[in-house]
């Protein structure tokens, strides 16, 4: 069994930044690749950002791309998700996630894709 602890969430001024951080125990995150999932209130989980296993291929929904940065340790067994430039909008629930598949070089989108999922951490975006 895995486990996922999320990290680094907060509130935060439009324009500001945050550094969230995705841990693994109980498996290496490096033989996975991983996502960043955001849920905001009455809305549907939806896809943030992935990243190989390698961190070789990363991948961002249009809405966070050239704000936001995903990327790896793998030897500290971290995932982390830099957010720049955050708007209100960005306010959520991250949740971060490890796919079914193990290795390969590609990342995944679907919700359906990912097998494990962390607690998530709140993110409050201000005026």
């Amino acid at each position: 069994q895995v486990q996922l602890v999320e990290s680094g969430g907060g509130l935060v001024q439009a324009g500001g930044s945050l550094r969230l951080s995705c841990a693994a125990s109980g498996r290496t995150l490096s033989s996975y690749a991983t996502g960043w999932f955001r849920q905001a209130p009455g809305k549907e989980r939806e896809f943030v950002a992935g990243i190989s296993w390698s961190g070789g291929t990363t991948d961002y929904a249009d809405s966070v791309k050239g704000r936001f940065t995903i990327s790896r340790d793998n030897a500290k067994n971290t995932v982390y998700l830099q957010m720049d430039s955050l708007k209100p909008e960005d306010t959520a629930v991250y949740y971060c996630a490890i796919p079914f598949s193990i290795g390969g070089s590609r990342t995944f989108r679907r919700r359906d894709e990912y097998r494990y999922w962390g607690q998530g951490t709140q993110v409050t975006v201000s005026l």
